[in-house]
């Protein structure tokens, strides 16, 4: 800031003389001065004075700041304000350039349909799921009334009897194995198969086992099936069309039984009817016997269906009193012999 020099005077009490009296036109000049007049000359300095005091300081402090930042803006940017612009690229998109426009695109088609398709079958899984937990635990699903059909050797009030634990819990509930489980102790029935009639109704069929002869022990008479298990006991054999089998299987062993039973099982239920008794000397040698008083000879088990049809057509074939027939021959099923 340039400063202005001002004339300055050292003995500013001092005042000129004129030189009026004196007879010389020199006045005031150093060279002629008045007698009694002191002979040291007049100095007249300039000096550099300091700068007025600016009446507002802050706005002086201002300035200065701003100068020196103008300056240092000049030669390189101050730390302020690169951590500022480091700031600004690190805020940028991936990609982006410092000072770029960065354009928000709207979503892909594809994408939007994908999320909702995506919320859609959530929710529709999420009130199936509520809908199931519902009927699966809802009392109005409650079994009240069970039906019972298929039943030849029980009678449906012991099946009924048997299920009514079941009575109170909701259907969804109730599973086949249960079922088998509650009947387990009913020997007679071979399967079963259940059937929920909302809102209420269980319907259970069931499938007995066949007996296919008499086991005579003591006084009684033992239905059995193919298996060997007791379905009932009776005292009059007549009442019932099925072969004796003498002694049981206790008697006559175990594997003789089985192979006559597996024989009495494969014949239909016309030609069994008219079986007297059965017995087996060996697994290979089963004879039958009709209430005719004919002998069928079986042989062992093997081929049991064939047999079985054979037999059958034999026995319709009619009677030639002249040569009537006393022994069926079936133990060669495709050469069958009849004496």
């Amino acid at each position: 800031m340039a400063s202005a020099r001002r004339p300055t005077y050292t003995s500013p009490g001092r005042t000129q003389r004129g030189s009026s009296g004196s007879g010389s036109g020199s006045g005031g000049l150093p060279g002629n001065r008045a007698p009694g007049q002191s002979t040291q000359p007049e100095v007249i300095s300039a000096s550099k004075s300091a700068p007025a005091p600016d009446p507002d300081p802050a706005r002086g402090k201002q300035a200065k700041d701003t100068g020196s930042k103008g300056a240092r803006s000049n030669d390189a940017p101050s730390w302020a304000s690169r951590r500022k612009e480091k700031k600004s690229k690190d805020k940028l998109p991936p990609g982006a350039a410092a000072g770029a426009n960065v354009l928000a695109f709207p979503e892909p088609r594809g994408r939007r349909l994908k999320r909702n398709i995506i919320v859609t079958v959530c929710t529709v899984a999420a009130l199936i799921a509520g809908i199931l937990a519902a009927a699966i635990f809802s009392p109005l699903l409650a079994v009240g009334t069970i039906s019972v059909s298929g039943t030849n050797l029980l009678t449906p009030d012991q099946v009924q009897d048997a299920l009514e634990p079941l009575k109170g819990k909701p259907l969804p509930q109730i599973s086949d194995e249960e079922v088998d489980r509650l009947l387990e102790p009913l020997v007679q029935i071979k399967a079963v198969t259940t059937q929920a009639r909302p809102p209420s109704g269980l319907v259970v069929n069931v499938r007995e086992r066949v007996p296919v002869a008499l086991v005579k022990q003591g006084e009684q008479y033992q239905l059995v099936d193919v298996d060997g298990v007791q379905l009932a006991a009776t005292a009059d054999p007549e009442s019932v069309s099925l072969p004796v089998i003498d002694g049981g299987a206790g008697t006559i062993g175990k594997d003789l039984f089985q192979a006559t039973a597996a024989v009495l099982g494969a014949l239909p239920a016309e030609v069994l009817a008219k079986l007297s008794n059965a017995s087996a000397q060996s697994v290979d040698a089963v004879e039958l016997k009709l209430v005719d008083g004919q002998t069928i000879v079986w042989g062992n088990a093997s081929e049991r269906e064939l047999k079985a049809k054979v037999l059958q057509a034999l026995l319709k074939v009619p009677a030639d009193p002249k040569n009537p027939v006393r022994v069926y021959d079936v133990s060669v099923p495709r050469h069958p012999v009849t004496r």
